[in-house]
């Protein structure tokens, strides 16, 4: 296949784009990568044309900002510092060239509701963590080619614009060049949190040195607490987490190779804030926008998969029966049609999948689809505004499910929850529900997992479903001790 050589629109309309060619591999452009400020990783580690077709890797943001719980209107700057650049975008390339991305914690929806603050938050990681990124490395996993976009932000100047957009084009295609394997500093110990300054921890009998912000039978009495709260008809499903902690044994870049070799995911990513790493093998969606076009992928019934074929089979028919988990995954799509007609426009939501089967490498999952498409006058940041966090890690109604979980949940959820993605100053935006994801920092690995209690719910069915579904990351998290 010939190259295309760079191409800068004349108007500095579009961006400067040099194809690489061979395509690199993503793990390769990562890793060079991965040691420059706010390495950012938008890995479709398990390819899927509808789902996992595109990959992206950026650093180097041009500006960085964090942002708290008790800080205000974190959303509202974004749209601030979006509306300061240009609409930039080349036709026929994929999505992501340049913009806003990062981390939207869970915690970012206290700002958006009045809610109650977690019982406890030793590790304060950020509510939103955001880079604005001038260039992007691109993968079209369909095509098998890969690009770097070059938008010369944040320089405004049409002139100024086009130098720095080659200078920092050449700039990334030294930094991929440069010789031998970048090795990824040890993480720093001054800021590890000792055992002493956590809240109480419980041994997971099953996997040695892990712990959890539960006991087993104190995680069975929260979802018999949720059950009466759902009987009294204060909420109809809520989603109950636990954390789980394991002191941690490598730097994070290789902890992120060993979990997508794990367990290969649509919407996989690594994103480093600093002290912090996100690292998340997410199966789900949460918000899409192409072209004013949305679209929800919400997650509800899980199954862990069987070796056996014709057990996978059965386990296959299994969820597919499930009222409970079929009640689950309906009642969380009504409240994304919800969510999505506040600022879509009217009779646009719909329901294009309900229930559908999806299957990883580890679980099977039930997975629904809801579309629609913004009303004018609305753009992604509206849209986040009115959906976050995703309804399928929250329950329904939203946020009495969410003040019930401040109530039972020993400590913050952190990124756990929140979304990893993008929003280009093109408009178009996508994003993750960060489920099946580790949080790197102060000393320890987080991996909390949780699951949707409804009335039929069992709390000792509820406990094991996950453990189940920490599958994939214990398996990393295993082989990262030795």
């Amino acid at each position: 296949m010939d190259c295309h050589v760079p191409i800068l629109h004349e108007s500095l309309a579009g961006p400067l784009v040099k194809e690489l060619c061979p395509a690199p591999s993503t793990v390769e452009v990562f890793r060079r990568l991965s040691t420059r400020p706010h390495c950012l990783f938008l890995d479709s580690a398990a390819l899927n044309p509808g789902l996992g077709r595109y990959s992206f890797v950026t650093a180097d943001p041009f500006s960085y900002s964090e942002r708290y719980p008790k800080d205000r209107d974190s959303l509202g700057e974004l749209r601030a510092s979006l509306a300061k650049m240009p609409s930039s975008h080349a036709e026929g390339l994929p999505p992501f060239q340049g913009g806003a991305a990062g981390l939207f914690g869970y915690d970012l929806g206290r700002q958006l509701e009045r809610l109650p603050a977690p019982r406890a938050d030793e590790f304060q990681v950020p509510a939103l963590a955001i880079g604005m990124y001038d260039v992007v490395v691109a993968w079209d996993h369909l095509e098998s080619r890969a690009w770097i976009i070059s938008q010369g932000w944040p320089e405004l100047d049409s002139a100024q614009r086009r130098l720095r957009a080659a200078r920092r084009l050449k700039q990334f295609q030294h930094w991929l060049a440069e010789p031998g394997e970048k090795v990824e500093p040890p993480a720093p110990s001054s800021n590890t949190l000792q055992r002493n300054q956590l809240i109480p921890q419980y041994p997971v009998s099953s996997h040695e040195g892990l712990v959890s912000n539960f006991s087993e039978e104190a995680y069975l009495r929260a979802v018999e607490r949720v059950i009466r709260y759902i009987t009294d008809g204060d909420v109809f499903q809520v989603n109950l987490a636990q954390r789980l902690l394991l002191s941690a044994r490598s730097g994070p870049v290789a902890l992120y190779l060993r979990l997508r070799e794990c367990n290969p995911a649509p919407f996989a990513g690594y994103f480093d804030l600093g002290k912090f790493q996100v690292v998340s093998a997410s199966p789900e969606r949460f918000l899409k926008v192409r072209q004013r076009d949305v679209e929800t992928r919400p997650i509800k019934g899980t199954r862990e998969r069987s070796i056996d074929p014709s057990m996978d089979s059965r386990i296959i028919d299994e969820l597919k029966r499930s009222e409970k988990d079929r009640a689950e995954n309906v009642m969380i799509v009504d409240l994304l049609r919800n969510d999505l007609s506040k600022v879509c426009q009217a009779d646009s939501v719909q329901v294009e999948q309900l229930c559908g089967l999806e299957s990883y490498q580890y679980v099977h999952h039930l997975v629904s689809s809801v579309t629609g498409r913004l009303r004018e006058g609305h753009g992604p940041i509206d849209l986040l505004r009115a959906a976050f966090p995703g309804g399928s890690i929250t329950g329904a109604p939203k946020i009495r499910a969410m003040e019930i979980i401040a109530e039972l949940e020993p400590a913050a959820r952190g990124p756990y929850c929140g979304s990893l993605g993008y929003v280009g100053f093109d408009g178009n935006m996508d994003s993750s529900i960060l489920i099946r994801t580790i949080t790197a920092g102060s000393g320890w690995w987080q991996a909390p997992v949780g699951g949707g209690i409804v009335a039929q719910s069992d709390p000792a069915a509820e406990y094991e479903e996950t453990i189940q579904k920490a599958g994939g990351m214990l398996r990393a998290l295993s082989a990262e001790k030795a």
